[in-house]
């Protein structure tokens, strides 16, 4: 019976530290910075490990009166492109907490 409690303790203190690493990391990830540009190049989007958009940066030659779809997709592109790269940030830098976990 004593050496049950001794491993539930073990066990605890094993899932205490893996929480304080994984929460660790999230705030490393929550403080890079992700950019990334349209396929043009026109639009510069840079968000942050938290998904908040921190700078848009537009090239004049996008901003075309007659055109403002074009402008819309060109923002689209450069947002995903940026939202992506923190995924794949957050999968590379958390997954490794998470790949053994059943269900996540």
């Amino acid at each position: 019976m004593a050496n049950n409690m001794m491993n539930m303790q073990k066990m605890m203190k094993e899932a205490q530290k893996l929480q304080k690493q994984m929460t660790d990391a999230q705030s490393e990830l929550a403080k890079k910075a992700f950019i990334a540009k349209d396929p043009s190049g026109m639009v510069k989007v840079t968000v942050n490990g938290e998904k908040k958009v921190q700078a848009l940066s537009i090239a004049p030659e996008a901003i075309d009166p007659d055109d403002p779809e074009m402008l819309e997709d060109l923002i689209i592109a450069a947002m995903n492109g940026a939202l992506d790269k923190v995924d794949q940030a957050a999968e590379n830098q958390l997954g490794q907490f998470t790949k053994n976990i059943p269900g996540l």
